[in-house]
């Protein structure tokens, strides 16, 4: 029998600081391996004061103990691994393949998945979808349509020569005829890809035997998932939504793992809401008052530096992502940043009961609580909160059907509250 294997999902739009909860977490699993998405989202860590931004390796590499994987799921710019790799290394962080494996079954995004992703965004005009232009929606077409480059024939010269000579023909077409760019050279692509395929080679693995055999060992697993389970494919809002499939279950079809060995499902969301790029976002403030709470709140995307758009607590969309996923602890985060506020709105209905996260409006109903106007970042105890401050999350616990496991009251790994079994003595 394994140990509680866990996985971590964002239960808003992304950005929920899944990134910090991963970290915490780390700290008692033997290996935490990524499921899906790419380079498109960023985890931010903050450890003894100091920031680290992470795209493609798991957050748990800032833990020596652990051991990371990148999962068949994920779609890796061998690019920016390589950049994340150096940024590590130069930070005194050991990733080496002893720390880090990466799937063969891992699809590649390539230079002209990049280029295509921008040109198609931008012929959009006013009808953009958000891309973040990393060529991950062109990568993900390719795996769909079975014309894909793996990491296995990426790391095979011939094999990767001779694949994307053949793909370049039509890639090309696209380039240089829908979109007036000048095509794409087999030595040109080539010339990027050698050195990088060399240097990644170490790093690739069968990873499901590699977790299959840390579950039958009795090592605990922890999954790390990107975005948010409203940025999903299917349960998202499409079409403003990512490539990939971010929900908890997820984390199966993206690293070869079966249901069965899923335990702990703690879904995470923000204390507030946000969104970057376009798409529904029915409880957003605008004006002056997003603009306050995005400075408080530091809400600019880890990839992009994009504003984020910044509204209040949406409990008809965190209630929906519980279900979606199975949720069984709740990680409630940037509570901090509500401290400055009078007084709080909190989404507890939509008018004509609409379903979060489809076409129908979602006119929101809102409830009005007090602001509790105190720094909690100091409060490392559900008692030592403001009663105010635990009224809000009391709330929202009623209203989303899911307890309430973890409190964050700052960015830093010690400025949490635990409030469940799971994360005690994991700060500090």
């Amino acid at each position: 029998m394994s140990a509680q294997n866990q996985v971590v999902v964002g239960l808003q739009w992304g950005d929920e600081g899944k990134g910090k909860i991963v970290d915490l977490l780390a700290r008692s699993a033997a290996i935490v391996a990524r499921f899906q998405g790419g380079n498109n989202a960023g985890h931010t860590l903050v450890v003894e004061g100091k920031k680290t931004v992470l795209h493609l390796i798991p957050s748990g590499i800032l833990h020596p103990g652990a051991r990371c994987v990148i999962g068949n799921g994920v779609v890796i710019d061998p690019e920016v691994l390589c950049q994340e790799l150096d940024a590590l290394a130069a930070e005194g962080v050991d990733v080496t393949p002893t720390r880090l494996a990466i799937s063969t079954n891992a699809h590649v995004i390539l230079p002209y998945h990049r280029l295509l992703d921008s040109c198609r965004e931008s012929a959009r005009g006013s009808s953009k979808i958000g891309t973040t232009g990393r060529g991950i929606g062109p990568t993900y077409e390719d795996k769909a349509a079975r014309r894909g480059l793996r990491v296995a024939e990426f790391l095979s010269a011939d094999t990767r020569r001779a694949r994307i000579e053949a793909l370049l023909v039509d890639k090309n077409r696209q380039i240089s005829e829908w979109f007036g760019q000048a095509p794409l050279s087999i030595d040109e692509v080539e010339a990027w890809a050698a050195p990088l395929a060399e240097r990644l080679s170490a790093f690739a693995a069968d990873t499901p035997g590699l977790l299959h055999a840390a579950n039958a060992a009795g090592d605990r697993i922890l999954f790390e998932g990107a975005q948010g389970t409203f940025l999903d494919l299917d349960h998202g809002t499409y079409p403003f939504v990512t490539s990939s499939t971010t929900l908890a279950g997820g984390a199966c079809a993206g690293t070869g793992v079966g249901p069965r060995d899923l335990h702990n499902i703690i879904g995470v969301a923000k204390a507030y809401t946000t969104r970057v790029g376009a798409g529904p976002f029915p409880t957003g403030i605008g004006g002056e008052a997003e603009e306050y709470l995005r400075q408080l709140g530091g809400e600019f995307g880890a990839t992009t530096g994009r504003p984020r758009r910044c509204g209040w607590f949406d409990a008809p969309l965190v209630k929906r992502a519980v279900l979606l996923n199975s949720v069984t602890h709740l990680a409630l985060t940037k509570l901090d940043i509500l401290s400055e506020h009078d007084e709080l709105k909190l989404c507890v209905a939509y008018e004509d009961d609409a379903v979060p996260g489809s076409h129908q409006p979602q006119v929101p109903v809102y409830e009005t609580l007090p602001g509790w106007k105190q720094d909690i970042r100091g409060a490392r105890s559900w008692d030592a909160l403001p009663q105010a401050c635990r009224d809000y999350i009391t709330r929202i616990e009623e209203l989303v059907g899911a307890p309430v496991a973890l409190v964050s009251v700052g960015p830093g790994r010690n400025e949490v509250i635990s409030r469940d079994p799971i994360f005690e003595g994991l700060a500090g």
